[in-house]
């Protein structure tokens, strides 16, 4: 699977826990996706700027990555992340899916969830929030205010942070699944808000 290979060469570049994993479309066929890697780290800050209110380490900017690729149901595009939060250990897959905020009545939050699923993320002492291979990106956003957008959250055992805080039965030592993924996809409800969860993981032992 593409995406799984996308998010497992990300894993081993960057050398830090992922925290969690985030997918956003429009649904319009052939438009391009949007992955967000939300990394577990520090840094330091810009080694330029000598102001005591800026601390010296800071979070680690969110990757985000586009994915021109030809798609023609948004199916095709659950299976895949299906896939591939299945195989990297993640306990469940959210899917969200929203209205476009461009509409009569939203309310503000709507407008900054759809900010935050396209990778519109405010700066931190200045500093960028987010590292950014998304050319598209202001125009998916603009793009998803009007037709409403889908977005698919998980978080990965496998090369994540949770390895250590994860009781389930499912996986290996490794922290993963082997593949195929035996949920599949089920139909969005077309517009409507809605969140929709797939459970991976399960408990078989008696923990004491």
């Amino acid at each position: 699977m593409e995406l799984f290979d996308t998010v497992s060469a990300q894993i081993r570049h960057m050398r830090l826990p992922l925290f969690a994993v985030s997918l956003s479309a429009v649904p319009l066929p052939d438009t391009p996706l949007l992955l967000m890697l939300h990394w577990h780290g520090l840094r330091k800050s810009d080694p330029g700027r000598d102001r005591p209110d800026i601390a010296p380490w800071r979070q680690v900017p969110v990757s985000v990555l586009q994915l021109p690729r030809r798609w023609f149901v948004l199916a095709s595009v659950e299976e895949e992340i299906l896939d591939t939060a299945w195989q990297l250990g993640a306990w469940n897959l959210l899917r969200d899916e929203r209205r476009g905020c461009n509409t009569l009545g939203a309310a503000a939050s709507e407008e900054l969830a759809c900010r935050q699923a396209f990778g519109d993320l405010p700066p931190v002492d200045g500093q960028e929030s987010v590292v950014a291979e998304a050319p598209n990106g202001p125009e998916l956003m603009q793009l998803a205010a009007r037709r409403g957008y889908v977005s698919w959250q998980f978080r990965p055992v496998h090369g994540g942070l949770w390895r250590e805080l994860t009781e389930d039965d499912t996986l290996s030592e490794e922290g993963r699944r082997s593949p195929p993924c035996p949920l599949a996809p089920r139909a969005c409800r077309g517009g409507k808000a809605s969140r929709t969860e797939y459970r991976f993981g399960r408990i078989e032992r008696i923990i004491v």
